[in-house]
């Protein structure tokens, strides 16, 4: 037999994925096109006579830090798992919570800081498009952090080390898009107010 007809014996690899893991890609792909179709809806409203101008709040810029510093913790969380080191892994996994809770309770700050300027969820469609889009951000991060307390008690059970890094991956993946998702729609407010 040569070369060419051993090639042809084998069976073809098929890709795989952990159906777990799909599931979750699918899943961001979902809230990608509904933030996609968001963002779209708010530049075509935008047109309207009747756009409220306003400056983005404060809170805004020190969310998106702690948004980045808690993708940072994320990563140090999953590389510390890899590498089997536990401690690590609880200390990055924890911090990661504490910064997903100061990230909401920012946001809840640069809710209240919309209503010190009368920028209100109802009578302007800009005010309107501001809730929805920070809610629903809002609304995933609370799902995400949900995730992390799962993963911070698999990894105070050492259920989570090099050889069962599915969780973690998994975790890691929805929180560094969360992240992302939030730098973009921050840059995205700024650039259309």
């Amino acid at each position: 037999m040569n070369a060419e007809e051993i090639k042809m014996d084998r069976p073809k690899q098929i890709l795989s994925m952990h159906p777990q893991k799909f599931a979750l890609w699918l899943f961001i792909v979902s809230v990608m096109m509904m933030f996609a179709a968001l963002t779209s809806a708010y530049i075509v409203k935008q047109a309207d006579n009747n756009w409220l101008l306003f400056d983005m709040p404060d809170a805004f810029v020190y969310t998106s830090i702690v948004i980045v510093l808690s993708s940072v913790t994320m990563h140090w969380a999953y590389l510390s798992a890899k590498k089997d080191n536990i401690p690590q892994a609880k200390a990055a996994v924890l911090s990661t919570f504490v910064l997903g809770i100061i990230f909401l309770i920012g946001q809840y700050q640069s809710w209240s800081e919309l209503v010190e300027m009368d920028v209100y969820f109802v009578g302007n469609p800009a005010g309107s498009f501001i809730y929805v889009l920070t809610g629903l951000h809002g609304l995933h991060l609370i799902s995400a952090l949900i995730f992390l307390f799962i993963v911070f008690i698999a990894v105070f059970r050492y259920k989570v080390h090099s050889k069962r890094l599915n969780r973690i991956e998994m975790c890691t993946t929805y929180w560094h898009f969360l992240g992302g998702l939030w730098l973009y729609l921050y840059f995205f407010l700024l650039l259309n107010s």
